[in-house]
């Protein structure tokens, strides 16, 4: 990595492709003397000015808290106001759904799909009457970024925004990238063949993640350096340019939708549901996972329906006070496991003692809209 900038790059265009020889080694340049930024602020020109020496292909990496300044992502602090408080209040605004929370610690999905602490909220390298928010589109930002170095400099370079993450089961901060311009935000291996015969099922690189935290490593979070180049690095154009979008790993591809001290709380029962198939075998599942779990309220019940997204559950034998608390217990483990395997649920409760075996339905869909 080197501490001084670069001398002007060798890249050379052919049509629309950027043709270069394989490159010795990266390198990572801090772009020094940069202000401080705030609404409005120009930071193409900023970088431009600090940065005369950006070349073709080029990467530029770019702190999402310098770029959400420029663009006034920010929640002034009113005087005698508990700032704690205020971003408590922002962390609501700018989430969709909380994952898990420990004390006043939420880990939460944003708008933006990300699965991030505090919703991305920062309080830390800006006035203590303010707090920072993520970019409202950073794959937008990063898209005009670009646009207006080419405008101001004549390269062509791509753009990478980084936010500072925590990592699921691993301590330590890393930066990510929250926008990308002009570069695939990841390099697609699957179905190539390693040198010893393999076929690679999964395998996709987070290249703009990984460059992001290459350029933190001259960055820094005290050193007050928000942009960095690196260079060196061979990559294709996006087209189309899809940004960050890929990286978000949500829905079925998600195995770790619930934080495991929220997964009761997190349950919501589903108002409109749309009716989708397999719900009979998903809840006869559910009840032998909950009957397992809670051997200590043993019940007798079945569970069958038509379909259409209604499963009616009976108890057969005598309907007495303990079977009801008991199967009460069953059906809210069941209700809790249908909805960590993606299911949303509503439970309308039918029978009364001494009438029809058929104590309840369960609902079960997706949500409608």
């Amino acid at each position: 990595m080197s501490e001084e900038g670069p001398p002007p790059g060798s890249a050379r265009r052919r049509g629309n492709a950027l043709e270069r020889a394989v490159p010795p080694g990266l390198s990572v340049h801090p772009v020094r003397g940069l202000p401080e930024f705030g609404p409005g602020d120009d930071l193409a020109a900023a970088v431009a000015t600090a940065a005369p020496w950006l070349a073709d292909g080029d990467v530029v990496v770019v702190t999402s808290k310098v770029v959400s300044k420029a663009e006034g992502r920010l929640i002034r602090v009113e005087p005698g106001t508990d700032r704690e408080a205020a971003r408590q209040r922002a962390i609501d605004a700018e989430s969709v759904r909380v994952v898990a929370r420990r004390g006043p610690l939420r880990i939460v999905e944003t708008r933006h799909g990300w699965v991030v602490a505090a919703a991305g909220i920062d309080a830390s390298n800006v006035a203590q009457d303010a707090l920072v928010l993520l970019p409202e589109d950073a794959d937008a930002s990063a898209r005009a970024l670009r646009a207006r170095l080419g405008e101001l400099l004549g390269v062509d370079v791509a753009v990478v925004v980084s936010d500072t993450f925590g990592r699921t089961w691993r301590e330590g901060l890393a930066d990510v990238a929250v926008g990308a311009a002009g570069i695939p935000a990841l390099d697609d291996h699957r179905g190539a063949v390693d040198a010893h015969g393999n076929r690679l099922e999964t395998t996709q690189v987070a290249v703009v993640d990984e460059l992001a935290s290459a350029a933190d490593l001259v960055k820094g979070k005290l050193s007050g350096v928000p942009v960095a180049v690196v260079r060196g690095l061979t990559y294709g154009h996006a087209e189309p340019d899809t940004g960050t979008r890929p990286l978000v790993r949500l829905g079925p591809g998600d195995l770790f939708p619930y934080g495991s001290r929220d997964l009761v709380g997190a349950r919501a029962p589903g108002a409109d549901l749309v009716p989708r198939e397999g719900e009979l075998e998903a809840v006869a599942e559910a009840f032998r996972i909950a009957s397992e779990a809670l051997p200590e309220f043993p019940v007798v019940v079945r569970v069958g329906g038509e379909g259409d997204g209604v499963v009616d559950v009976h108890l057969p034998d005598r309907f007495t006070t303990t079977s009801a608390l008991n199967l009460g217990a069953l059906v809210g483990a069941a209700i809790v496991q249908l909805h960590a395997e993606g299911w949303r649920t509503r439970w309308e409760p039918v029978g009364t003692p001494g009438g029809s075996s058929l104590v309840g339905r369960l609902w079960l869909g997706t949500p409608a809209g």
